[in-house]
């Protein structure tokens, strides 16, 4: 038997349970993946609610992102053993015990990167980098990044300042001496945030990223930010009527993920785990994220999460 997360039904995060099934098996060309953690995403909230957007059929898995160790692997497979620790995304299915995927999806797990971490990568590390690179930050540009703490934001805001531009990150107060010390100055979101980011940046705002609703693609137009150098990953083709760009885990390439792996496994690149919650209590998790506040990712760890980790030498 396998436990996995399931809804059968759209609304809110109670709909989420675990149920039991069968146990699976790796086909051909199919691996296996004991999951140690799978991450929660904003979107996978959105998915729930039953709009028009990823409308799965139901009853339905959930979630994306995950991290474990292959302990099986079908006919045809090459360049993985079993033991391999990796990371990925399988769409609907990867908040489960095990998960079924195609080799040519996953990440290693590079030595010096923890599973916990690597379990919330996938959609916010690929996300992040295509939207930076959207915008196309240089040493001359003061970037926004809006909720610069959380998990999309937290690596976007380190991208830009790694290509040598000046970021300003929105925040609560809880998490300004946090953004302060990985070199994202940070000013307080809510009602008068425009007005403080002309006080912090009276040259103007030359790009952004904006992680919220249409309103803030407008108000950074109305900052004088260049639509073309605003990158939405919330607002979709609001945003995009707007001449904003809308790039995200979409238009990431290939090897952005191993990249970001590496990044992160050298120190390079900081991304805090705000909370761990286990499988039973996914509809608790998702009630977090759905508060906001965060601090970097929210994680779901498994039951064999514990197991997993003498396979490893990270």
């Amino acid at each position: 038997m396998t436990r996995r997360v399931v809804f059968s039904e759209f609304g809110d995060f109670s709909r989420l349970r675990v149920e039991d099934g069968e146990e699976i098996h790796a086909g051909p060309d199919r691996v296996r993946v004991r999951v140690a953690y799978a991450g929660l995403n904003p979107v996978e909230l959105k998915i729930l609610a039953g709009g028009q957007f990823m409308r799965p059929g139901l009853p339905s898995g959930n979630g994306n992102d995950f991290s474990g160790v292959i302990d099986e692997i079908g006919h045809g497979v090459e360049g993985f053993a079993v033991g391999d620790p990796v990371l990925g995304g399988r769409r609907f299915f990867a908040q489960a015990d095990h998960v079924l995927v195609d080799p040519d999806t996953l990440t290693r797990v590079p030595a010096g990167l923890g599973l916990d971490v690597a379990g919330g990568l996938s959609i916010a590390a690929t996300t992040a980098i295509a939207a930076i690179r959207a915008i196309s930050p240089t040493t001359a540009d003061t970037v926004f990044v809006s909720g610069a703490a959380g998990g999309v934001g937290v690596l976007a805001a380190q991208f830009a300042r790694a290509a040598g531009a000046r970021v300003i990150g929105s925040a609560g107060p809880g998490n300004h001496d946090f953004l302060r010390g990985i070199g994202i100055e940070p000013v307080s979101y809510g009602d008068g945030l425009w007005d403080r980011l002309r006080t912090v940046a009276p040259d103007g705002v030359d790009a952004a990223l904006a992680t919220r609703d249409i309103d803030e693609v407008k108000g950074l137009i109305a900052l004088g930010v260049p639509a073309d150098r605003i990158d939405s990953i919330a607002a979709g083709h609001s945003a995009a009527d707007l001449g904003a760009r809308i790039d995200g885990a979409a238009e990431a390439r290939p090897d952005d993920l191993a990249h970001v792996a590496q990044a992160i496994a050298q120190g390079s690149i900081v991304v805090p785990i705000d909370s761990v919650y286990g499988l039973d209590d996914v509809a608790s998790a998702y009630q977090h994220l759905a508060g906001g506040h965060l601090r970097g990712k929210i994680l779901l760890r498994t039951a064999t999460a514990a197991d997993a980790s003498p396979l490893l030498d990270l």
